[in-house]
């Protein structure tokens, strides 16, 4: 048996026995921490929500660190650690205080020195603060609690970029955290947000655990989305990892667990049936998949062949396989999102294997084995490769399988090394839909190659041209047209390929209350009868 599922059975068998053996007295039941048992869609090794855009990490950054801005359910950036800010009149000055109260968990208080610093970091890694780096002339502390960001000239996404949803998010560190180099991973876990990261429980990619953070004073708005109030209404948080998915469903089931962040769709029906159990859809906006080519190496430096692939695949065949049920997937060829203001089908590919082989031969594909990543632990993920592959293989493309666990996969990524060392050719994976809005903050259409591009590392001057002019405007008609132009351009250089649009529900015992809407999994307002 793979040893990540023994320790997953292992660990759900533990917390069988845990339930058996010490359930207190009565008279003892009210000293136990409040705890809530969650299993993720992934095991944490990766803490640094700033190096990676993997979403474990990000979640985790929500534990523990806040944000200056958040955005809300209605699309509305709202202050969360700014207490107000100004705008000059010429529009190229922000001003910033903080709110008072704000405290690292080692007792620091967070100061304007802070906040610079690890905007600057999250600015190196993330697309959108590339972007906004980009129209930055300065950085500048006041004093403690206020400094300013002045602009080379008015960019219409500065609080937009400050306090966007999902990956990556530009959470808040210690100045002697944020100054570690953005391709490191931070030293430390230590952050302003409402759980604290209990270092000593830590197992990477088994467990992790956060306990409530005392010191820290919610915003006295009611919570929406990432924005407003984070009140903890438990003692302790902690993530199990159980990577077989039938014994996570048999945990929750049981009671076991309370929470299963990405139950796969063929489990719901049974855990729709169970007693004690909720399915709730936590993100309505949905969650885009997307199929990434490696430009770095062969055969996908080559434009022809990477046009080939678009041709080859289909959306309805990676829906079919990966959901299954029409209650929870679209096909829907917009890179922006469908339903959205800058939805369209401009330039997107109709499956043409005639064509497609044709242009293997333009391309002078040579028959090298494509490598394709294919994670084993992320439901999710794990059948759109066996897809892509049978497409491939169709139009005659050599293909080579490569299974690994996520975490694995995510670090490999990474890698811009020949086939041979250790690199790559295709991967796939998918973003909740408040990444995709917009080609700022879409990553796929992030066209800086190998200075800041995504893992793929695609490069094209129009596209990044057309990101800095939709950036500076400020008409949403105007807008509209520029992401047309630039999902029309990406289709055709081949950035990458939307594999569909779903939605994945949670399942928790009914014994919790209070899970939120938002574009990520987020443990404050819950409570545990």
């Amino acid at each position: 048996m793979h040893e990540a599922i023994k320790s997953g059975l292992r660990l759900a068998l533990g917390l069988a026995a845990l339930v058996a053996v010490s359930e207190p007295r009565p008279a003892l039941a009210q000293s136990k921490p409040v705890t809530i048992r969650a299993v993720m869609h992934s095991g944490l090794r990766i803490t640094d929500p700033i190096i990676t855009t993997a979403y474990i990490a990000r979640n985790h950054g929500y534990m523990i660190y806040d944000t200056l801005f958040a955005t809300d359910a209605n699309f509305k950036v709202q202050p969360q650690m700014v207490k107000d800010y100004t705008v000059s009149q010429d529009a190229l000055t922000y001003t910033f205080t903080l709110r008072d109260g704000l405290k690292f968990h080692d007792g620091a208080p967070v100061t304007s020195a802070d906040c610079i610093s690890s905007i600057q970091r999250w600015g190196k890694r993330d697309g959108m603060g590339q972007k906004l780096m980009d129209y930055t002339a300065s950085l500048d502390a006041v004093d403690d609690k206020t400094f300013t960001l002045k602009l080379k000239q008015p960019y219409g996404l500065v609080l937009a970029s400050l306090g966007k949803p999902s990956s990556n998010v530009p959470f808040i560190m210690p100045k002697r955290i944020a100054d570690t180099p953005a391709d490191k991973n931070v030293p430390e876990e230590i952050g302003s947000g409402p759980f604290r990261f209990v270092k000593g429980e830590f197992q990477p990619g088994l467990k992790v655990v956060y306990e409530k953070n005392p010191d820290y004073v919610p915003r006295s708005e009611a919570p929406s989305w990432t924005a407003g109030a984070k009140t903890v209404k438990v003692d302790r948080v902690e993530w199990i990892n159980i990577p077989d998915y039938q014994t996570a469903v048999n945990a929750l089931i049981n009671g076991e667990i309370d929470y299963l962040e990405q139950p796969p769709h063929d489990f719901l029906p049974i855990l729709k049936g169970a007693s004690g159990v909720q399915i709730f859809n936590y993100n309505t906006l949905g969650v885009s998949g997307m199929l990434r080519m490696n430009w770095v190496n062969p055969p996908f430096d080559n434009e022809k062949i990477r046009q080939a692939v678009l041709l080859a695949v289909n959306q309805q065949d990676y829906l079919d396989a990966q959901i299954g049920d029409p209650d929870y997937m679209m096909p829907c060829p917009a890179m922006f999102v469908c339903n959205t203001p800058n939805a369209t089908d401009a330039g997107a590919p109709k499956t043409d294997l005639a064509r497609a082989k044709q242009l293997l031969k333009e391309g002078g594909y040579d028959g090298r084995p494509v490598v394709i990543m294919q994670p084993t632990d992320l439901a999710i993920v794990v059948p759109l490769g066996p897809v892509t592959a049978q497409a491939l293989r169709k139009i005659g493309m050599n293909v080579d399988l490569q299974s690994m666990d996520w975490q694995t996969l995510v670090g490999r990524r990474a890698k811009q090394d020949p086939v041979d060392q250790g690199g790559w050719n295709l991967f796939h994976t998918f973003w909740v839909n408040a990444d995709m809005l917009n080609p700022v903050g879409n990553v796929g259409i992030n066209a800086r190659g190998r200075k800041g591009g995504f893992f793929g590392w695609a490069e094209d001057a129009a596209i990044e041209e057309m990101r800095d002019a939709y950036a500076r405007e400020t008409d949403p008609a105007k807008q509209a047209a520029i992401a047309k132009a630039v999902q029309q351009r990406a289709y055709a250089v081949g950035m990458y390929y939307p594999t569909g649009q779903f939605v994945m529900p949670l399942a928790a015992r009914s014994s919790l209350t209070g899970i939120l809407e938002a574009p990520a999994p987020v443990f404050w307002n819950i409570a545990k009868k």
